[in-house]
């Protein structure tokens, strides 16, 4: 593994870590999930892109929904890193999400 694979996981990882609603915790399918997207050429800026709309999706719901479980793996945001892809929007809406959910996140 050369130092960029291990720098884009280490990036990864740790951005998966300090995303709201996770455990915080990382395990080994997590670092073989990075890997994963490392060689599919996912760039670390859409997988954070990923992290913040779903982490703003799950804290801005209804105040009467039934809380969500916490996230407990990588895995979990696949789907929406493909939705990320596909998405067609300013690079300006992700940095709104940013600063929302920088808003009602309780610090760590």
């Amino acid at each position: 593994m050369d130092d960029g694979q291990q720098q884009y996981i280490h990036q990864v990882l740790e951005a998966y870590r300090k995303t709201p609603g996770t455990t915080g915790t990382i395990r080994h399918p997590d670092r073989v999930l990075a890997a994963q997207l490392f060689h599919r050429g996912i760039s670390v800026r859409m997988i954070e892109n990923a992290f913040v709309l779903a982490a703003t999706r799950r804290m801005v719901r209804p105040a009467d929904a039934h809380p969500l479980g916490t996230i407990r793996s990588l895995a979990y945001f696949v789907p929406i890193i493909e939705e990320v892809q596909e998405l067609r929007v300013s690079p300006d809406y992700f940095q709104y999400l940013r600063y929302k959910l920088a808003r009602i996140t309780p610090p760590r």
